[in-house]
């Protein structure tokens, strides 16, 4: 079996709320979905969710391959971008043609995913995520109830900004999760914006009023020696990980203890998140991808490593014209059996139904604000 090539379709999601964090957010809620299928000359497709991005650049890796060599084919691929760069966008794009190449080498052996890469049970255990920003206190218990119904009993609020009003909210999201718990667990996500004596103080003063279970991407995602003090000087762990691209991004924060949680984008791909979890259980620490609502392909990868702790939950639906085979129960995802990642298509249906829907608006979590403090800045706590 030969790759022969590969067409893009792009589609969207409606998240049917504004979605975003302390950098900005995109009020429609409305999202873009790039989608790449591979082809076979034997007629079997794979599916993969993520991006556009440098494809043309790096489809000379896999033409004429057999599909099935998966990991070699992933390093052809980082192998042809090494001079400009496999990180960043372009690694989007790696990831996006990693899991269609994963998703075709399970269909080829006609078992899904999560069992061709040794998982034994396919459920993955995750926590609530919505993305919440924009969230008036009322919407923020809303969606966390909707979760807890659905035996969520961890969630993670978008925060940073303001000191009060995230030790307010913290307190939303457990009052909402309390069917689900009694001790539920509580995260803080800053997206980057602090230093470190910002991260600091912010964090002491929310362990004051909540027993945090960690606290992710507090610093700049670099910023190794910032990681390693911030976790000694609070109770909660530090998470960080999902924008770096590539293995070697994570030496440093390995060689300073300065990760408790380790995190994997999504968006990354397979082989990524497979990598960087067994550098992490070679360190004895656990990992958690971000984003599998967006790349339900890892999932599968999730459920087959042994020191997979949580999953970022986004959202209980799918793509416009996308199914994918797999249910929101228990807190966390029960994959299907359908051979490969569970995707499948209507790219008809997605033809007809085209809306503008970037993640990169002026004003979205995408684009740093200015507001945000620099390298070495100086910006408080506010309390409002």
């Amino acid at each position: 079996m030969k790759i022969t090539g590969y067409r893009e379709l792009s589609s969207f999601r409606d998240w049917g709320r504004p979605i975003g964090d302390v950098n900005g957010f995109i009020r429609s809620g409305v999202t873009e979905v790039p989608i790449v299928v591979l082809e076979t000359d034997e007629g079997i497709e794979g599916i993969g969710l993520g991006s556009h991005v440098a494809l043309d650049v790096l489809f000379p890796a896999l033409e004429g391959e057999d599909p099935r060599a998966v990991s070699a084919l992933y390093d052809r691929m980082l192998g042809r971008v090494f001079k400009s760069g496999h990180s960043g966008a372009t690694f989007g794009g790696i990831g996006s043609f990693d899991m269609a190449l994963w998703d075709l080498k399970a269909k080829i052996a006609g078992e899904p995913l999560w069992r061709l890469l040794g998982a034994r049970d396919r459920f993955v255990p995750g926590y609530a995520s919505g993305l919440d920003i924009a969230l008036d206190d009322e919407s923020l218990f809303a969606f966390y109830r909707h979760m807890a119904e659905r035996g969520f009993s961890a969630g993670k609020l978008k925060g940073g900004r303001d000191l009060d009003a995230d030790i307010r909210r913290l307190g939303v999201i457990a009052d909402a999760l309390a069917p689900a718990t009694e001790h539920p667990g509580l995260m803080l996500d800053a997206n980057e914006s602090w230093n470190l004596k910002q991260a600091v103080r912010h964090v002491h003063a929310v362990e004051e009023a909540h027993d945090l279970t960690w606290i992710e991407e507090p610093l700049r995602r670099w910023d190794a020696p910032g990681h390693a003090r911030l976790s000694r000087s609070v109770r909660a762990a530090v998470a960080t990980g999902e924008n770096l691209t590539g293995l070697e991004q994570y030496q440093r924060l390995f060689e300073l203890g300065a990760v408790d949680i380790v995190q994997a984008g999504a968006n990354w791909g397979v082989t990524h998140f497979l990598r960087v979890a067994y550098a992490a259980y070679a360190h004895d620490l656990p990992v958690s991808p971000v984003g599998l609502t967006a790349m339900p392909t890892v999932a599968h990868a999730a459920a087959s490593v042994p020191n997979h702790l949580t999953a970022e939950i986004q959202d209980l639906g799918a793509p416009y014209g996308v199914t994918v085979d797999e249910q929101y129960a228990d807190g966390g995802i029960v994959l299907g059996d359908r051979p490969g990642a569970g995707i499948e298509i209507d790219e008809e249906l997605i033809a007809a139904e085209q809306r503008t829907a970037s993640w990169l608006v002026s004003d979205g979590p995408h684009v740093r604000e200015n507001r945000i403090a620099p390298i070495g800045g100086s910006r408080p706590a506010v309390r409002k």
